[in-house]
């Protein structure tokens, strides 16, 4: 099992987020299925502000970059991500394009 943390940003705006916190509560079945297909066993989303941190565990054969592909053929999906853009903003330091970034772990205790 490996584990990720990801990092995005919403917008700042107290009615967008409760939408976006709306959404979240139940999922449309076809983003559900495209998650557990992609070898993503469990996915945890916190928020505080509007920063969101995303916790992942995967299977250890999970790709980022399959899921991508996968993503991008699959227009449901596509139809989710563009909904939820209406609500995310790129981190600060994020490259064009870049939603979720990848953390990287400083310390374990």
């Amino acid at each position: 099992m490996k584990r990720y943390c990801l990092a995005l940003d919403l917008k700042n705006d107290p009615i967008l987020i409760s939408e976006y916190e709306a959404y979240h509560k139940k999922i449309w079945p076809e983003i559900h299925a495209s998650i557990k297909d992609s070898g993503i066993e469990r996915m945890e989303i916190y928020l505080t502000g509007n920063r969101l941190f995303m916790i992942m565990e995967t299977k250890d054969d999970f790709s980022f970059d399959e899921k991508s592909r996968s993503d991008a053929n699959n227009k449901k999906v596509q139809e989710w991500e563009e909904l939820m853009w209406k609500y995310q903003q790129a981190l600060p330091h994020a490259q064009p394009g870049e939603k979720w970034i990848l953390m990287d772990k400083i310390f374990d205790l």
